[in-house]
């Protein structure tokens, strides 16, 4: 299956890089990597994790990141790439933001 990552999410990765940037040379593109795994991933195996506020949520393996997405009839898009230590409440009022595009 086709894996689609929506611009939103696009900027959530350039985010979490440039977090991981500040704390070492190299870090952010190894971030980069290992999500861009995670979500490749999802070709194979969409659908299978568990719900969390409307979306599926993939655990990223190497990162307290949250990978939110949703399976369409021909593609798995996805919605949001968060840092798994934010809020819940706050993570719930993101996807409903992104819901309405």
């Amino acid at each position: 299956m086709n894996v689609e990552i929506r611009s939103e999410a696009v900027s959530d990765i350039h985010a979490g890089v440039a977090f991981y940037d500040q704390q070492s040379s190299g870090a952010g593109d190894y971030f980069f990597q290992r999500i861009f795994d995670d979500i490749e991933s999802l070709g194979s195996t969409a659908g299978c994790h568990e719900k969390h506020f409307g979306y599926h949520r993939k655990i990223a393996s190497r990162h307290p990141f949250l990978i939110y997405y949703e399976v369409l009839p021909k593609a798995v898009s996805v919605v949001a790439v968060l840092d798994g230590r934010t809020e819940p409440t706050d993570i719930n009022a993101l996807l409903q933001r992104r819901q309405s595009f």
